[in-house]
């Protein structure tokens, strides 16, 4: 088993891909059939596997996802770092915490159009973990 813990700066609301960084930290486990398991350490960021070629998917994304949760939401009472904190945990319930990839021939098992990214939630920019955990 390998694990590293990957940190993360974002510059605020919206996906980051992180695909080349977790694929670097599988190549160093040197494991040929296996599992990558990924866990973001956070409450207001989360990961998801979304089509890595046109970037209007993850605008699409990210404007869908405005709509449906939106900051300063008068229904929250948790609003300790401002109007975009509940909704930041609101958008992590209704995506991932932590991924698991297969990992064939010592690569991960993505599809074509397949990469992984971090979501972030909050307006501002934060340094996020993602503990990157590679299984034989």
């Amino acid at each position: 088993m390998h694990q590293h813990t990957l940190v993360i700066a974002t510059t605020g609301r919206g996906l980051v891909d992180v695909t080349a960084l977790v694929r670097s930290v599988v190549a160093a486990a040197s494991v040929d059939v296996g599992l990558c398991h990924l866990f973001c350490r956070h409450t207001s960021a989360s990961l998801t596997i979304q089509e890595n070629a046109d970037p209007d998917v993850l605008r699409d994304l990210e404007t869908w996802m405005s709509g449906a949760v939106m900051d300063g939401d008068p229904r929250f009472r948790h609003r300790d770092e401002g109007p975009d904190d509940m909704s930041g945990h609101v958008r992590t319930v209704l995506t991932d915490t932590s991924l698991s990839i297969p990992i064939g021939d010592g690569q991960l098992l993505l599809g074509t159009w397949q990469g992984i990214y971090l979501w972030e939630h909050r307006e501002s920019p934060h340094r996020r973990q993602i503990v990157v955990t590679v299984i034989t």
